[in-house]
């Protein structure tokens, strides 16, 4: 039936009339809404998948259903981390999030018209990553039609994510390339299991992204970083981690500064050890490696572990390491022209934002193999953010 006949929703509904005809029409053409069906079970399958395609569903206003949503992992469906980005980006966009729901395998996401500018606070009450919520709300909060303030509570340093420090001296500083700084500070740190950090990001709109040539790596400035005891742990473990970096390190760059700290009971009342190792160099480019203390695992076998990671990282030329490749992606896409950046080995999360960016926007990434690195281009479709009062007045 063609829902947009009026004759045939009075066929459907015969006794519809006048208003009641109305209100029967918005209520089918509502239900007979298209949506891009995304697979929550492809590639990564997990919570990357989400992300994407709900911050590309707000700013470009494409309906989105994703299925299968983590249909492969222990415990499949939406948990609370996936439950709270979701919710933000909906608060954002004013946009209708049908299926939200913990265990949750299924969601349709109808995005507004505006995505708002404001304060807005996301409490995933779990020791559930801020830096992923980030993830999920920066991109919008560059398309906002003002100014934004975003209140992240949850864990500042957590396995299988980005650590805080990462997001303030990597992602930010990437991200400076396409035209789109933001400022972050953190009140609080949150550990595993009880959570409890407090960051707050601070943005300021973008009529555009622009685009990026990450491919040429220089030389080594520097090579620094922090280890870190919370808590009643120990400055000794922080040391031990330093060193077991320096003795992996030193080799490459021999005038590597690691601090090790024990951090303020007011910012981190709870346990939690770590370190963060970041090479600089003299094109710009950042590249890191870093760990998290556990039960069992010597902290200067950690160290080493980390320091030698790094230590593999630059010697392989590399411009960007492995867990920026993935979350400049999106942004890529997006930028007015042609983006190019050299990899090493293509992630599976990268190859997942590529599959869900070429979903949702009809274009072609080329990745071209080049010995041990890839380069990673695209022409991006310029996005142009309409909400803002410059652009409207146009």
């Amino acid at each position: 039936m063609d829902f947009g006949n009026i004759t045939g929703i009075r066929d459907l509904v015969p006794e519809a009339g006048g208003k009641n005809l109305n209100r029967v029409a918005t209520h089918i053409l509502k239900m007979a809404q298209y949506y891009t069906e995304i697979d929550g079970s492809m590639l990564e399958g997990g919570g990357q998948i989400l992300r994407t395609s709900i911050s590309l569903s707000a700013i470009m206003g494409i309906p989105v259903k994703v299925v299968k949503i983590r249909a492969n992992r222990s415990k499949p469906g939406l948990a609370a981390q996936h439950l709270v980005g979701l919710r933000l980006v909906a608060d954002m966009c004013e946009g209708e999030l049908i299926g939200g729901n913990i265990g949750s395998t299924e969601i349709k996401f109808n995005p507004g018209k505006v995505i708002k500018g404001g304060h807005y606070v996301a409490d995933t009450r779990t020791a559930g990553s801020v830096s992923l919520l980030m993830q999920v709300a920066l991109p919008c909060a560059f398309m906002a039609d003002g100014p934004v303030t975003l209140d992240l509570k949850g864990g500042t340093n957590a396995d299988m994510a980005p650590q805080i420090e990462y997001m303030t001296e990597v992602f930010r500083n990437a991200m400076k390339l396409f035209g789109a700084p933001f400022d972050l500070k953190i009140h609080r740190r949150g550990y595993f299991p009880k959570g409890g950090g407090i960051v707050t990001v601070e943005v300021n709109p973008v009529a555009k992204f622009k685009p990026v040539q990450i491919t040429e790596r220089g030389y080594i400035t520097s090579i620094f970083g922090w280890s870190f005891v919370a808590g009643t742990l120990p400055l000794r473990l922080a040391t031990q981690m330093s060193d077991g970096v320096k003795e992996k390190i030193c080799s490459v760059f021999p005038r590597t500064q690691i601090t090790a700290l024990k951090e303020d009971a007011n910012v981190a009342p709870h346990n939690c050890s770590g370190i963060m190792v970041i090479c600089e160099t003299s094109s710009g480019c950042r590249l890191a490696a870093d760990g998290l203390g556990k039960r069992g695992v010597d902290p200067l076998d950690l160290g080493r572990t980390v320091g030698l990671q790094l230590a593999e990282t630059v010697l392989s030329g590399v411009c960007l390491d492995s867990y920026l490749q993935d979350q400049v992606i999106l942004y890529m896409a997006l930028a007015d022209g042609r983006s190019a950046v050299r990899v090493g080995e293509i992630t599976m999360h990268t190859k997942t934002v590529i599959y869900i960016v070429e979903s949702l926007l009809k274009i072609n990434f080329e990745v071209t193999q080049e010995e041990k690195m890839n380069l990673i281009q695209c022409d991006g479709i310029g996005i142009t953010n309409k909400n803002l009062p410059q652009a409207a007045s146009r």
